[in-house]
């Protein structure tokens, strides 16, 4: 029984002993895959974290560090600074007549290097597509050159399309409705927003008002705009230019071409520039323009100019030149169009100058109108023989007669009793030798010897209008001083600023110089109408043609020598024959001046400038309603026999 007892006990052990083996094997396999499945998991979450700790570093880095930056690269990629340009200031006449304004247009170019790479990367992309550069430049030069009749033809287009360069510009001065149609069916054709300058009148007052072009050669980007040339458009840009502007829009695709609408936000706005105000009347700058033009063809001239001139106020009401230009093209520019030699060129005016030695005559007591004169027919200053245009023996001359016969001889012998000093005096009065501040570009001074370098004939030339020059607006501005009870007033051309907010800003008020008394003025007035009157013989002045019928006039006939280019000498043919007058002389409003450029002496027309005055000032009386004089001038004596 023990012994079946102890075997059995040895059998149970032996099966415990195989048992626990087993068990502990598994147990332990058991724990040996469980610690790989942990190390695999933890493994993973360990770079689970890693990734997230790099994903937070660079989520803080964009949201704080480089948010700024990102998102300044984004906006850039979206939206496009575009400069804005300012309004041009209109000119306008006195009556508020544009003489020139501004309108907005575009300019079509195209990145020649960009389009032809794009258009190589899509053959690239896409074998077979039907989109070429030659295919794109085909369709756009029919559809442009359909868009923009008379500007350019359709070869003309291709052949900037496929010219060897990175860039070109299509054509400029295109609407902007146009230009947006043809941007919208070609967007990689650019536009660009420009002004247009635009002169209603053509050539009227073209030498006054000038010329202004789109100019886009400064590198700042931003002062592309219209600029002026020659004229008020030049020399008054600073006012009529503005300050520009610049805007912030969303383009499609990062192009500046396609703006997306109401994307549109100001950065800084445009600030158009001022209106100028011109004393000019454009009905009357057209006539003297016309007037003047033909009368210098008529006589052969080789030019002239002309000024009217407000009496009163010295406002210009016309400045003419009788070559002029179209600002409108200027592909028919010349120098010699866009000068203004009414304000640039001094000329010896001759006989016109007598009226300092009339005045002079006056105001210092030296003579009366009615006084005589022992006139000889020939007077001799140092080494010099001065003649009248007439020969004659001694004859007895008035004061009045003296410069209604245009005599050189009784003229100086007047001068010499003014005197030398006083007769200087007198011309830096009238504002001869000096600038007459009208505003215009280019203005001259004329010259008057000074008296230091005066030689023993200086004196013999200049009462007669030799040997010192003057412009026409020089010449006109005497007259003003006489017309005005001795008040010379500076002319002026500008009369005020309109500004963009619509106040008027006036120019400045010009300078004055008492020249003479009232009385002495008008004494000089009254004397110098027999240059006009109408007698019979010796009793004629020299200037009839100017009369104008109903109204009293008074003025002068001038012919100064000219220079011979070749000889350097005084020619015996070339002349200014220039006049002066005052409209009318009891009451006067109007004084015009006008010189001719050598004409042909030999005809009516071209020995006086007195009939071009007598066209001017009737209409001068149509335009302007003048009232007739209160009588007609007396007729006084100007030789007694």
């Amino acid at each position: 029984m023990a012994s079946s007892r102890g075997g059995q006990s040895r059998a149970r052990a032996a099966g415990s002993a195989r048992r626990t083996y087993a068990a502990g094997t598994r147990s332990a396999t058991a724990r040996r895959g469980n610690g790989g499945h942990r190390s695999r998991f933890s493994a993973v979450r360990l770079i689970l974290v890693a990734v997230l700790l790099v994903a937070g570093v660079k989520l803080v880095q964009v949201q704080w560090f480089d948010a700024g930056e990102l998102s300044l690269a984004a906006e850039k990629q979206r939206t496009q600074t575009i400069d804005i340009p300012a309004q041009r200031g209109s000119i306008v006449d006195r009556n508020g007549a544009k003489l020139a304004f501004s309108v907005e247009v575009r300019t079509l170019s195209v990145n020649l290097k960009a389009f032809r790479k794009n258009m190589a990367d899509l053959a690239a992309k896409t074998p077979g597509t039907k989109k070429t550069f030659d295919s794109e430049t085909a369709a756009a030069a029919k559809y442009i050159a359909a868009k923009v009749p008379g500007q350019l033809t359709e070869q003309q287009l291709l052949d900037l399309f496929h010219k060897q360069a990175s860039f070109t510009y299509l054509e400029n001065n295109v609407e902007p409705s146009v230009a947006a149609d043809i941007v919208k069916q070609f967007a990689w054709i650019s536009v660009e927003k420009r002004a247009l300058r635009e002169y209603p009148g053509g050539s009227l007052a073209a030498n006054i008002v000038g010329a202004a072009n789109w100019r886009s050669d400064d590198p700042v980007v931003s002062k592309h705009n219209l600029h002026g040339l020659v004229g008020l458009e030049a020399v008054r840009d600073n006012d009529l230019a503005g300050t520009p502007g610049r805007m912030l829009v969303n383009t499609k695709n990062g192009s500046d071409n396609v703006v997306i609408p109401g994307t549109e936000r100001d950065l800084q706005a445009a600030v158009p520039g001022s209106d100028l105000e011109l004393t000019i009347d454009s009905d009357l700058q057209y006539e003297v323009q016309r007037q003047l033009s033909d009368y210098v063809q008529q006589s052969h001239a080789k030019g002239g100019q002309a000024v009217v001139m407000d009496s009163k106020t010295g406002e210009v009401y016309a400045l003419a030149n009788d070559r002029t230009f179209d600002p409108n093209d200027p592909s028919t520019w010349t120098n010699e169009d866009l000068a203004n030699p009414a304000v640039t060129t001094p000329f010896e005016p001759g006989s016109v100058n007598k009226i300092v030695t009339a005045t002079g005559a006056i105001d210092y007591g030296v003579a009366t109108p009615e006084s005589t004169v022992q006139v000889p027919g020939a007077l001799q200053v140092a080494d010099k023989t001065v003649h009248d245009a007439w020969t004659h023996g001694t004859q007895t001359f008035t004061t009045a007669g003296i410069f209604a016969k245009s005599s050189n001889i009784g003229t100086l012998l007047l001068a010499q009793k003014i005197g030398e000093e006083r007769y200087v005096d007198l011309l830096k009065k009238f504002g001869l030798g000096q600038r007459t501040g009208v505003g215009l570009p280019g203005e001259s001074a004329g010259f008057v010897p000074a008296r230091s370098q005066w030689s023993a004939t200086t004196f013999g030339n200049l009462p007669i209008g030799q040997g010192l020059s003057m412009t026409v607006l020089q010449m006109a501005g005497m007259y003003q001083a006489i017309a005005n009870d001795g008040l010379r007033v500076e002319p002026r051309i500008v009369k005020a600023k309109v500004n963009p907010d619509g106040t008027t800003v006036p120019e400045p008020a010009p300078k004055t110089v008492q020249v003479v008394p009232p009385q002495t003025a008008k004494t000089v007035r009254d004397m110098m109408r027999a240059v006009a009157q109408n007698g019979k013989g010796l009793q004629k002045g020299t200037a009839p043609t100017a009369a104008v019928e109903g109204y009293q006039i008074s003025g002068k006939t001038g012919t100064g020598q000219q220079i011979d280019p070749r000889t350097k000498l005084y020619s015996d043919h070339l002349y200014n024959i220039t006049f002066a007058g005052i409209l009318p002389a009891d009451h006067p409003r109007f004084v015009v001046g006008i010189r001719l450029d050598a004409p042909d002496t030999t005809l009516p027309v071209g020995h006086s400038a007195a009939p071009l005055f007598h066209t001017i000032a009737s209409y001068l009386t149509q335009r302007f309603q003048i009232p007739l004089s209160d009588g007609p001038a007396p007729e006084v004596p100007l030789i007694v026999p």
